[in-house]
């Protein structure tokens, strides 16, 4: 790790980056993309000490609450956070100063800060967001090998929805010819249904691949699918989205199973939801907090 002031932190869109890199050692990872000009080791991480200085400072000047957002680009709950709790120090202040709260991750380390996530629900609205792409677990510790396995994401999933909290699925990447298969999307959904959760956020079944992270994916083949790598630059050439051959079929069983549970997938209204700021009245407060 290395450590390093910034000038700010949130984006436009009320978006933040606590952390640069990542140590989760995903295979498909798409932040490893040359694009996004990370100018250090991917692993190791670009610590924003300044972060709760700058978003506390920030949130002061906001005339109009809204949510905050994190973990689109760096997990919030990658290894080092159990020691440096920045992500901890930062969703202190989001509760503090009253905002709302949409947070991404792979990590069962986000049931450490079950109490802060309960609290900001209670006043306004808290969304849990996780990452679910297989539904083996050996598979899983194959592709996603140094975070939480998704049976340990699933329990984190029931756990919210336990305490109240709405949770939204990203069922993202899908890896054309390893998990794009009708086992493994039911397997998923599967888990979805039992755990409630609010929605699922899925672009399609296949991934991308640009100039950084497709070298590093390839490597892993090579690795762990011995042939896969030629299967792929066969079918795709170089291309940028990567489709699954079984994509209709797979789509329109998600679409279903989805329309049968009442569970959010149009994907307009899954992004409207996280971005639309909640304040609950007093009675819902009492409700949520158990004290009605």
């Amino acid at each position: 790790m290395h450590e390093v002031e910034v000038k700010g932190i949130l984006s436009a869109q009320n978006g933040m980056n606590i952390y640069r890199g990542c140590t989760h050692g995903c295979i498909y990872c798409d932040s490893r993309s040359k694009c996004y000009q990370m100018n250090h080791d991917f692993e190791d991480i670009e610590v924003k000490v300044n972060a709760p200085k700058l978003l506390e400072e920030a949130l002061r000047r906001k005339r109009k609450k809204c949510m905050i957002g994190t973990g689109s680009m760096t997990d919030p709950y990658i290894h080092l956070e159990e020691k440096l709790e920045n992500t901890r120090k930062c969703i202190e202040l989001i509760y503090t100063y009253g905002f709302g709260l949409a947070i991404l991750t792979k990590s069962a380390r986000i049931v450490r800060d079950l109490d802060l996530l309960k609290k900001i629900n209670e006043k306004t609205k808290c969304v849990v967001q996780m990452t679910l792409t297989t539904y083996d677990e050996n598979l899983c510790k194959i592709i996603e090998p140094n975070v939480s396995t998704t049976k340990e994401r699933f329990e984190v999933l029931k756990v919210m929805r336990d305490n109240g909290i709405p949770t939204v699925v990203w069922l993202s990447p899908i890896l054309p010819f390893i998990n794009d298969t009708e086992e493994n999307i039911r397997g998923i959904l599967d888990y979805c249904i039992e755990a409630k959760v609010h929605g699922i956020i899925c672009f399609g079944m296949g991934l991308t691949l640009r100039e950084g992270n497709r070298e590093y994916f390839y490597k892993k083949l090579d690795e762990h699918f011995p042939g896969m790598k030629s299967r792929y630059i066969e079918s795709y050439k170089y291309a940028y989205e990567i489709p699954s051959p079984n994509n209709d079929r797979l789509m329109s069983i998600f679409r279903t199973i989805c329309k049968a549970h009442g569970i959010m997938y149009d994907i307009k209204e899954c992004f409207d939801y996280l971005h639309k700021f909640e304040e609950k009245n007093q009675y819902e407060q009492l409700m949520l907090s158990g004290l009605e």
